[in-house]
């Protein structure tokens, strides 16, 4: 004879598994505050974006309130809900639904907006309220930061982009090296023009140390001079009508760092890592600054992947498994891998950038920009988002004479 349960044990089992839900459902909240609106530089929960959190057993139903019904960030903000709330322990599926904010919401966002804009001291600059902001940022040095930069560069203006390089690195400034490029800033309108290459269909605007002091002069700055150079990049220059600004920024978790994320809160990141765990660990504390700055973090590139030689062996001469574990570690997509190649290193000694070139390490490159281009920082038009909502927080502070 089957022993049938107690009415008590089944209210004290419904109610084991109501509590279950609530725990898990705070764990979901509480991983979505890494989910930050690009535009508007804050935690989609802060925000109020999202309405609610539903569990039911492994899967997940998030609802999500947009400023506008044809926000063009619906398919970016989803799929980092999703990443998000999949790292959560015992969730297996997550649903996303999207709603429009209220009129009495978005003046909650927009109170929220200006408040985050006195806080933070955004600086004004030239750039186009469609440009995507990429940082490439790394724990530590030596992992191929500028090598990056400069090569997915090229690669996105040869896409036919326009495409600006913020050289931050002031100590260790090598982007001029890396791309074959030399002169001096001129001005106009009291404005630094930054130089340019032309590429394919596409051009890459450089600013940058380089071109203002010798490349075997030592730049002996730091804190308060440091972080007022990389505003004076920011703000007192001719950027143009640009669709990305890459970042170079110094290794480390620094004053240039911090300042970026205060100065630019639009500012997006893409961590490079080598295969290593002890690169993977450093890296993860840029991902846990960039967040803590309420900045995006957008994907991760493992550079100094497989050697393959020249008969097709591959050899794992750094380790393996670092991209992938540091890109699951902290919910975001591994946007690519560098393998290691000597011409990458030959290229940059040329200033001819081998994502220009066949091979390997080009290809890769060059997938990695297609990436981002199809997904993981695509060019949208904003006119109706969050950007023309920041347009409106400036206007709103420069009336009652903040800056």
């Amino acid at each position: 004879m089957t022993e049938q349960p107690s009415p008590r044990r089944a209210e004290a089992g419904t109610a084991g598994q109501a509590a279950d839900a609530a725990v898990r459902a705070a764990a979901v909240r509480s991983a979505l505050q890494g989910v930050v609106d690009p535009e508007l530089g804050d935690s989609i929960v802060d925000l109020g974006m999202v309405r609610g959190v539903v569990v039911e057993g492994e899967t997940v139903t998030v609802e999500i309130a947009l400023t506008v019904a044809g926000c063009p960030l619906r398919n970016q903000i989803r799929a980092d809900v999703e990443r998000r709330a999949l790292g959560v322990p015992g969730v297996a599926h997550v649903v996303v639904t999207t709603g429009t904010m209220s009129a009495e919401e978005r003046a909650a966002v927009m109170a929220r907006a200006r408040l985050s804009a006195q806080e933070r001291s955004a600086v004004t600059t030239d750039l186009p309220p469609t440009a995507r902001v990429l940082a490439i940022a790394s724990g530590k040095g030596g992992v191929g930061k500028s090598s990056v930069t400069v090569n997915l560069a090229v690669a996105l203006a040869d896409r036919g982009c326009t495409v600006g390089v913020l050289d931050a690195d002031v100590w260790g400034h090598s982007v001029p090296r890396l791309l074959g490029m030399d002169g001096e800033l001129e001005a106009r309108d009291k404005k630094m023009v930054p130089l340019s290459l032309q590429v394919g269909e596409g051009v890459v605007r450089v600013v940058s140390m380089g071109f203002l002091s010798g490349e075997d002069e030592a730049i002996m700055w730091r804190g308060l001079v440091l972080n007022r150079a990389v505003q004076h990049f920011l703000e007192d220059v001719h950027w143009g009508d640009l669709d990305y600004l890459l970042v170079d920024l110094p290794p480390g978790t620094g004053d240039v760092q911090m300042g970026l994320a205060r100065m630019l809160p639009r500012t997006e990141v893409l961590l490079v890592t080598t295969p290593p765990v002890a690169a993977q660990k450093v890296a993860g504390r840029a991902a846990d600054m960039a967040r803590k700055g309420h900045l995006r973090v957008a994907g991760v590139i493992e550079n100094m992947s497989a050697f393959v030689c020249a008969h097709g062996e591959s050899y794992a001469l750094f380790g393996e498994g670092g991209g992938r574990r540091l890109a699951d570690e902290i919910g975001v997509p591994l946007v690519g891998q560098v393998p290691l190649d000597p011409a990458v290193s030959v290229g940059g000694d040329a200033g001819r950038p081998v994502a220009l070139t066949d091979g390997e390490a080009g290809a890769a490159f060059r997938e990695i920009a297609e990436r981002i281009l199809s997904d993981v920082a695509p060019l949208v038009e904003m006119s109706g988002c969050s950007a023309r909502m920041l347009e409106r927080v400036e206007q709103a502070l420069g009336t009652v004479g903040l800056s």
